[in-house]
């Protein structure tokens, strides 16, 4: 069920208050839809949440939004249904604010799958790929573009050679329903993210999942991020881009499943 709770988080929800909780956190494109075959999967035995990132789709803005409020408010969307703790499933920007929430509430957390994402932003080496990165994202919405008209483009970008054909409607979509103002504040939050110095201060039960043919979180930056974190295992699937859990919804869900299990 869609719904949006007082502290102005839009989310779904399934499962019943004495299910092991799960929290899934879609990227920068995305909303609480992206999850869906997850909670198709998981939603019986699970309590699961699937939020929309506060700022999107009907969820109150974050002003301004930087990483430690974006924990915050998944604090308080677990909160709000009495959980105590829950596993996190963060996708790439997701993931980084599942890294946020493991040190800031190391004791909300049983543990994390951190799913296309990276200890930082950018690219070792390119100082100045931030300042780059905002200025392409930044001219077509100048020019009058609406993150909509930038859907198809940017999810035939990230997808992999051959995703599930529910993958790319599914993200353009989300994608769809943001805003040109909420993408622009996420962008900005997005450049800022730093965290490799913060690894070493994560201390819950970690997978991490990569796609083999994801460029925007490649296998490298996945494997810099499990060797970060004591314990955690890295996972590829092959034949898979960016949008992991959309494009082999199957294979992701089995990892997942194991992951939980233990």
């Amino acid at each position: 069920m869609n719904t949006k709770i007082a502290v102005g988080i839009e989310h779904a929800a399934t499962g019943s208050a004495d299910d092991p909780a799960v929290l899934f956190m879609h990227g920068l494109g995305g909303d609480w839809s992206n999850w869906t075959p997850q909670l198709d999967r998981f939603g019986i035995d699970y309590r699961c949440l699937s939020w929309t990132m506060p700022g999107y789709g009907e969820s109150t803005p974050l002003d301004p939004m930087h990483w430690s409020a974006l924990a915050d408010a998944a604090v308080a969307l677990l909160d709000h249904y009495e959980i105590k703790r829950a596993t996190l499933v963060g996708l790439s920007m997701g993931g980084m604010v599942a890294q946020q929430f493991a040190v800031d509430h190391p004791n909300r957390l049983d543990g994390m799958v951190l799913v296309a994402t990276s200890p930082s932003f950018g690219r070792p080496g390119h100082s100045d790929f931030a300042e780059k990165y905002l200025a392409s994202r930044y001219e077509p919405l100048d020019a009058g573009k609406t993150p909509a008209d930038l859907a198809p483009g940017v999810v035939e970008m990230l997808t992999g050679p051959d995703p599930h054909p529910d993958a790319p409607p599914n993200c353009i979509a989300s994608m769809s329903r943001i805003t040109s103002d909420a993408y622009r504040r996420a962008l900005e939050c997005l450049v800022t993210w730093a965290f490799d110095d913060e690894l070493h201060r994560i201390a819950t039960p970690t997978l991490c999942i990569a796609g083999s043919d994801d460029a925007t979180a490649p296998v490298a930056s996945m494997q810099r991020l499990t060797d970060g974190i004591d314990g955690a295992e890295l996972a590829v699937i092959e034949a898979c881009g960016h949008l992991v859990n959309l494009e082999r919804p199957d294979e992701f869900n089995s990892l997942v499943a194991d992951f939980l299990q233990r």
